[in-house]
């Protein structure tokens, strides 16, 4: 865990020193600006997302970042990779990686949309019957940038089973998002 925190802070140190060096273009989501974003996690998903729960002596947690690049004004291409963990009261810990792929496009500069593709691979990802989740989540919200570089984006996601043997239940969710512009 300690080298994955040193890892996240050695990407947000690179990605600020190379905007430092090219800091002529306008707003937080022009085109070759970067965005780093931590976001509130649903532990039932392959999250990216950050949470901790515990309950009766068992607990669950996760840890993950997202970063982005815009390709264009007011359009960024997102990648994200989280690791979580369930720990219960009696028996054998079990741990997964997750990834997320997508988009996340700003009307207004200020209304961010989001579509991509969430996963999970690993000992604690999969159901009883061996599948693992994958999902297509779209979302909505609100980014209030509350200084040049800093947003905090509450917003609203759907996510869509992809895989009927994992579950054929979609998740509805409520996350707030922080995010670092770059």
């Amino acid at each position: 865990m300690k080298k994955l925190m040193l890892m996240a802070a050695l990407a947000v140190f690179g990605f600020t020193n190379v905007n430092a060096q090219d800091d002529t273009s306008g707003g937080q989501t022009s085109e070759g600006k970067w965005l780093i974003e931590a976001n509130t996690g649903n532990q039932m998903l392959g999250t990216t997302g950050l949470y901790f729960s515990s309950s009766d002596g068992s607990s669950s947690y996760n840890i993950g970042l997202d970063g982005g690049y815009f390709i264009m004004d007011d359009l960024a291409i997102k990648a994200g990779l989280g690791y979580g963990g369930y720990s219960p009261d009696e028996g054998d810990s079990t741990s997964a990686f997750s990834y997320r792929l997508g988009a996340k496009y700003y009307f207004n500069s200020m209304i961010p949309v989001t579509v991509d593709l969430t996963g999970a691979s690993g000992d604690g990802a999969e159901n009883y019957a061996g599948e693992t989740p994958l999902w297509l989540g779209v979302g909505a919200g609100y980014a209030w940038f509350i200084s040049d570089n800093v947003s905090i984006e509450p917003g609203l996601r759907y996510n869509v089973s992809l895989n009927e043997d994992y579950t054929d239940e979609g998740v509805l969710q409520f996350n707030v998002g922080f995010a670092l512009h770059f």
